[in-house]
This record gives structure tokens, C-alpha cells and sequence, in this order.
């Protein structure tokens, strides 16, 4: 037993970014982190067992955030790390001059901290519907501490 007093800094409550998974359990539309980043598999090809040595995956993946494309080539009997993706939809009350939108929780709280989509045509999309004064609820993808809109609904006129 030792006299040191140790300190933690941590901000967070400690739950994982990623969880690992065997490379070769990981399928097409599933998730996989490659240079990390989030990314959504798009193609995976297996290559046989050589003389010597393990399978390998190779591994087609596109950015959830940015959409570029990453390739990703790893022994089938390894771990990779999966991001945990969560999806959360919210209705849309109001989009501020500097691109940031306010956002209506389901408890009742905003969220505020979010900008618009960098995605030109869903920005348009949510530009026009706010402007005709529709409801729209807007689905927000977070992995790994990030969060982007994503996709758009039309609930009707308010």
C-alpha cells in the first residue's frame, strides 16, 4: 500500500466511445471506427487463410459525418472498435442567423448547441420548410462525442 493520493481528471461519466468486435462478425451497414472515425460499412470482402497466418477483412467504410470514404484491412480473428451510434429525433422551433439550430427535447428542454448540416440539399430542405412554416422534426446521429442532423421529417403545417 502507498501513501500517494492519486487524482483523476475526467469529465465524462466514463461510459465507452467504442466497443470491440471481431473483424470478422462485422457486417455491410454495420458500424466500424477506421482512422478514428465513425464510419458506416459499406463493403466487406474476406480473404482466404495464407500459408502462414490469419484471414483478413477488408473493410469499405464511409464517414457518418463527413461521407468520405476510409478502407480498413484487419485480421478476421481480430478486435476492431465499433462506435456506439444512437439515433434521436427532435422537432425543430427555430434556426439562428449564424447557422445554429434550437432544438425541442422530449422533456421539454432546447437544444441549442447544434449547427446546420453541411449536406447542401438537406439544408435547403430544412431552409424552405421552416420558412413555409411547417413542423419538421430533425434526426440527430451521435458517435464518439460528435452529433450532426441527419435526416428530416415533415410532421405538417403547425
Amino acid at each position: 500500500m502507498s501513501d500517494e493520493e492519486h487524482h483523476f481528471e475526467s469529465s465524462d461519466a466514463g461510459a465507452s466511445k467504442t466497443y470491440p468486435q471481431q473483424a470478422g462478425t462485422i457486417r455491410k451497414n454495420g458500424y466500424i471506427v477506421i482512422k478514428g472515425r465513425p464510419c458506416k460499412v459499406v463493403e466487406v470482402s474476406t480473404s482466404k487463410t495464407g500459408k502462414h497466418g490469419h484471414a483478413k477483412c477488408h473493410f469499405v467504410a464511409i464517414d457518418i459525418f463527413n461521407s468520405k470514404k476510409l478502407e480498413d484491412i484487419v485480421p478476421s480473428s481480430h478486435n476492431c472498435d465499433v462506435p456506439h451510434v444512437n439515433r434521436t429525433d427532435y422537432q425543430l422551433i427555430d434556426i439562428s442567423e449564424d447557422g445554429y439550430v434550437s432544438l425541442l427535447t422530449d422533456n421539454g428542454s432546447t437544444k441549442d448547441d447544434l449547427k446546420l448540416p453541411t449536406d447542401d440539399t438537406l439544408l435547403q430542405q430544412i431552409k424552405s420548410g421552416f420558412e413555409d412554416g411547417k413542423d419538421l422534426v430533425v434526426s440527430v446521429m451521435s458517435a464518439m462525442g460528435e452529433e450532426q442532423i441527419n435526416a428530416l421529417k415533415d410532421i405538417g403545417p403547425k
